[in-house]
């Protein structure tokens, strides 16, 4: 017999996504020692919900870039360089990741530069291409490697990954 496994409490799950904001305090912004990340990263739909329907990937969507702002913010304070973006794949929603990068001890790598990035998008999800589309005031790159990407970020804030 094959059944649907139910999941229970996504009501909830996704009006925390809505409702709930990190407030980054685990990050060590001011402490100059150790205030440093090597492409640091984290990801807002850890369970691939989003793979399964653009309805269920939106909320995710919608809190990484609200979560931009908020790192972007706090990332300001910083006395080194940095480097803040977002990273979307075309149909792999538990890869979508918010990133911050500095000068540190582990390599020398910062400014962090992802090559082969154009101008013209490679995305096929038309519903996730008419999503970025509408963003305002993000510079936006796309790439392909074992999928179809999108590299977004603001010129103001940090040091430009491309």
């Amino acid at each position: 017999m094959n059944r649907i496994k139910k999941h229970r409490g996504l009501r909830r799950y996704y009006k925390n996504l809505e409702l709930k904001n990190e407030d980054w305090s685990e990050l060590k912004f001011t402490d100059s020692d150790n205030a440093w990340f090597d492409r640091w990263h984290t990801h807002f739909d850890w369970y691939g919900y989003g793979n399964d329907s653009f309805k269920r990937r939106k909320p995710h969507l919608d809190k990484l870039f609200r979560h931009f702002d908020l790192l972007s913010d706090r990332a300001k304070s910083l006395t080194v360089d940095f480097q803040i973006w977002i990273t979307i794949l075309d149909n792999d929603s538990a890869s979508d990741a918010l990133f911050l990068h500095t000068p540190n001890p582990n390599q020398n790598n910062f400014p962090w530069k992802i090559s082969g990035l154009s101008e013209t998008s490679t995305l096929t999800n038309q519903r996730l291409i008419d999503y970025i589309n509408n963003l305002v005031g993000y510079e936006k790159l796309f790439g392909n490697a074992d999928e179809a990407y999108c590299v977004l970020y603001k010129k103001n804030i940090g040091i430009i990954v491309a």
